[in-house]
């Protein structure tokens, strides 16, 4: 049978995996491994490489808009009119070279997923231990694992000696896992396959050995990498309404086209004039400016939201945000801290709750009565006393804080200890180790033998059924006391009820003609000590910012890899979910079709031990149910959901890097709380984008009319390519742009997501759109016409219409700032950047008008008639009135 064939590892004996393997207990030869390394390569994750300059370039192109102004740019080469080609051309190199720019700033040229290969290992071929490169070793080699080191394949263990190990990146799992060497039966979760240990995994402690019978590509990790490089890229909310305005704006410049090229034919007109005509429509139709305002109101978003502890790698990531409805966040390390805590104990026949975070700095003394020390409290001082001597772990202090070595569960047992002023260090400095029983699953408890000042005791931790089944008494204030198993078991239940893993401790003096270490039995005749329950425990401010969340209509639900049990006291304990809500597991979910798990997704907020498939699951049950779904995680087990979300949060400090390459945000300071004000920021971002395109919009209807118009009434052009540029991109693109520092409205955060098959434009915006194209055509029409019946030269007239123009976006930019408030109740210094624009696009334009080469490329001329520039500025201030008009009738609806 062949290495790498796909079989049940989990299922079958060490003895057995051995002979499927053609390996024994003295490891491959290494004439035997090269023939594996030759066959089966590297032991490495195959690095996908990143988009090239000339890719990222062309993807710039990508847009019905570009297209169209491409082949405006191509008409006017051919009809000789270089000037307006070169305008088209430059408004596209600008265009392309913002994006190009935002997108490589944001490219990752390394995939995180080989920094998870352990770069070392040591391995056993021919009878003797190497150490070699890990990604050298090949399925049937013999690994040996110790305490510290991270696994470097998937393995199937042989021996394991109190072997613990921290499967969290891969499980969502908080507690390390205790191995073995039995096989299990093959509907095992992963997270429970007790035989097996996997790439990526740390050895918290114990030491262990195993066949390797995965590498690279085919171990657990690699086929989560290849469910990220299979799920591909997913459009954002935001990319699909700009794909649905583009073909808007296409048709509309067809349409438009297309009558003014039929208008121009019955009237006589040549074609070459008809397609400079469609040409100007072309031009006037398109907001040239929008796709640079897109990537700059993006920009500030990105910066905005940098202040704010949020890094964003994808642009359109942060309107999404704003249209998110649901988060689905994993539990270890997003919303808890991924370190377990010592949150209450029992001892004495009453319970203790530890306040602060469990930290070292905090409480310096027990929360109970005034003036209780931890010395009047016999019972409570042994169980700590329990704790730290029957422990394996180290914890210290350097430079970056506090670091942990060991099983984070007897760690969070000495920072207990340190905190209430039983310090670990100390403590072992006083009693020695005579002998030691280690951990074993199947013992279900450790013992430790200690000496100090010729007496020796033993010193027992485990699950409290097993330890009360070796104790006679149970330790009171003065003394032991009788048992009460039935206290007891209340007390561990009722611990265990709050979400808590519960440990028990006992002891006894050893009389003097104890046997020596190597006769080690099993403890009796014990004194039961107490109880302490332990808790991966939330972060601070997480409950806030679900309530925040839910204020915002938007849904968090929890999709953990933990034990349901746990989860559900975390997401009660966080106001995710009411006690005793309905928890569905991985279990469940694998007697589900997708038709029946969409059905259930809509009212569950727990997943529990969910595998990184089904996280999967939820997450496209959710987008098929029409959610707008924000994942965040921080492990390599969230990394396909993350990918294939609407959009993926990373844990910027405590994530892996898988898990930050396969996301569009980061979070730089670990904090689910960061996410409500992404949300708003999110929002804020999009309502901006809608303001600027809203502004673009109405102008460009304008001049629609404006061109059609004049055709079917049989005028000139009242406006040229060049110009209707000019007001595109300089007078207009100014102002736009200076939207994207916009402040929010008030109340960002209580209005409900929008939904996912929401126009970039709502219904009132079309609507005030047309109003406001009408009244900016006909205005500008009326002013043409009235030059040109006053005796004024066509070049004159074409300036008069486009200054008209230009003023009329100078006062519909500040009509723009808010879909209902009045422009009046907008404080200008409110957006200083819109202020200084408007001011420099009246300077500029009128600049424009005296300065000899804009004369040229514009065809325009001074205007020197004041009682002109009056009537202009009468005309233009029409467009306030109007929109504030609309917005008075509108604004109950609205």
């Amino acid at each position: 049978m062949e290495p790498t064939q796909e079989i049940p590892w989990h299922v079958r004996s060490a003895q057995e995996v051995g002979e499927v393997l053609g390996t024994d207990a003295h490891g491959l030869t290494q004439a035997t491994a090269a023939a594996r390394l030759e066959r089966y390569g590297p032991n490495q994750l195959e690095e996908a490489p990143p988009p090239s300059a000339l890719v990222v370039l062309l993807h710039q192109f990508r847009s019905p808009l570009i297209y169209i102004l491409l082949a405006a740019c191509v008409v006017t080469v051919v009809l000789g009119d270089f000037v307006d080609s070169g305008v088209i051309a430059f408004t596209l190199a600008l265009n392309a070279l913002i994006g190009f720019t935002q997108e490589r700033k944001a490219a990752v040229s390394v995939r995180a997923l080989m920094g998870l290969v352990a770069p070392r290992a040591r391995v056993i071929r021919d009878g003797r231990e190497l150490e070699l490169e890990s990604a050298w070793l090949v399925p049937g080699d013999l690994v040996m694992l110790e305490s510290g080191t991270r696994v470097p394949a998937d393995m199937r263990l042989v021996s394991a000696t109190a072997l613990t190990v921290d499967e969290s990146l891969l499980t969502g799992e908080s507690i390390s896992t205790h191995k073995q060497t039995e096989q299990v039966a093959a509907t095992t979760p992963l997270a429970e396959r007790e035989c097996m240990a996997y790439t990526g995994s740390v050895v918290s402690s114990g030491r262990g050995r195993g066949y390797v019978v995965a590498t690279g590509g085919t171990t657990e990790l690699g086929k989560i990498a290849g469910s990220i490089r299979l799920e591909g890229e997913q459009s954002t909310p935001l990319e699909e309404r700009m794909q649905r305005f583009a073909r808007l704006i296409g048709i509309t410049v067809g349409v438009a086209s297309l009558a003014g090229i039929v208008l121009g034919l019955l009237r006589g007109e040549s074609i070459a004039d008809m397609f400079m005509m469609a040409v100007a429509l072309a031009v006037a139709a398109i907001p040239e400016g929008l796709p640079v305002v897109l990537t700059i109101t993006l920009a500030v978003g990105v910066s905005r939201m940098a202040r704010r502890r949020a890094i964003i790698r994808k642009l359109p990531a942060i309107e999404t945000l704003g249209s998110t409805t649901v988060i689905g966040s994993d539990k270890t390390g997003t919303l808890t801290e991924n370190r377990m805590t010592v949150q209450e104990l029992w001892a004495g026949g009453r319970f203790f709750h530890l306040g602060g975070d469990g930290h070292l700095e905090g409480l310096a003394e027990l929360e109970v009565e005034a003036g209780m020390s931890l010395a009047e409290h016999p019972p409570l001082y042994l169980t700590l006393l329990a704790g730290i001597l029957t422990n394996e772990a180290e914890v210290y202090r350097d430079e970056k804080g506090l670091e942990i070595r060991g099983d984070p569960t007897e760690a969070a047992l000495l920072i207990a200890g340190d905190r209430l002023g039983v310090e670990h260090e100390a403590v072992r400095g006083r009693y020695t180790t005579f002998a030691e029983i280690p951990f074993e699953p199947e013992r279900q408890y450790s013992a430790s033998i200690r000496a100090r000042e010729g007496r020796r005791f033993v010193f027992v931790k485990g699950a409290p059924e097993r330890v009360l089944r070796m104790c006679r008494e149970l330790q009171g204030e003065a003394g032991p006391v009788s048992l009460e198993a039935q206290a007891i078991h209340q007390a561990a239940d009722e611990l265990a009820s709050r979400g808590l893993r519960v440990l028990a401790m006992a002891w006894r003096e050893l009389p003097a003609e104890e046997p020596p270490p190597q006769e080690v039995r099993e403890p009796e005749g014990l004194v039961f000590l107490g109880l302490a329950g332990m808790m991966d425990p939330p972060r601070a401010g997480v409950r806030e910012a679900i309530a925040s969340c839910r204020e915002a209509g938007i849904r968090v639900v929890m999709i953990t890899g933990d034990h349901a049990t746990t989860a559900s006291a975390i997401s009660h304990e966080l106001g995710l979910a009411a006690q005793g809500a309905e928890v569905l597991t991985g279990a469940e979910m694998s007697e589900m079709d997708e038709q029946a798990l969409r059905q259930r997704v809509g009212t569950v907020s727990v997943y529990a031990r969910v595998a990184p498939e089904q996280k999967l699951r939820v997450v496209r049950a959710l987008q098929q149910a029409g959610e707008v779904v924000a994942v965040t995680g921080d492990g390599v087990n969230d990394a396909p959901a993350l990918k294939a979300a609407d959009i993926g949060v990373a844990m910027g400090r405590a994530g892996t890097d898988v898990a930050r390459e396969a996301s569009d945000m980061v979070l730089a300071d670990d904090n689910f709380v960061s996410i409500a004000a992404a949300v708003e920021e999110g929002r804020i971002t999009f309502d901006n984008l809608r303001k600027a395109t809203f502004f673009l919009v109405s102008t460009g209807a304008a001049t629609i009319l404006v061109l059609l118009a004049a055709l079917a009434l049989g005028w000139p052009l009242p406006l040229l390519p060049a110009q209707l540029l000019w007001l595109n991109l300089v007078t207009n693109g100014l102002q736009d742009v200076a939207l994207a520092f916009e402040p929010g409205d008030q109340g960002v955060l209580q209005r409900p997501p929008r939904r996912r098959g929401e126009g970039f434009l709502s219904k009132l915006l079309w609507e005030r759109t047309l109003i406001a194209g009408l009244v900016m055509g006909l205005g500008t029409l009326g002013v043409f016409h009235w030059e040109l019946m006053e005796g004024a030269p066509l070049p004159e007239a074409r300036t008069a219409a486009l200054t008209t123009l230009v003023l009329f976006q100078m006062f519909q930019v500040g009509n723009a700032r808010s879909e209902t408030q009045s422009v009046f109740l907008r404080s200008p210094l409110s957006n200083p950047f819109l202020l200084i624009a408007t001011i420099s696009t009246l300077l500029i334009h009128l600049g424009a008008l005296y300065f000899g080469p804009t004369q040229y490329v514009l065809r325009v001329v001074p205007l020197e008639d004041w009682g002109m520039l009056l009537r202009i500025v009468a005309v233009a201030a029409t467009i306030i009135v109007a929109m504030e008009l609309h917005k008075l009738m509108r604004r109950p609806r609205a």
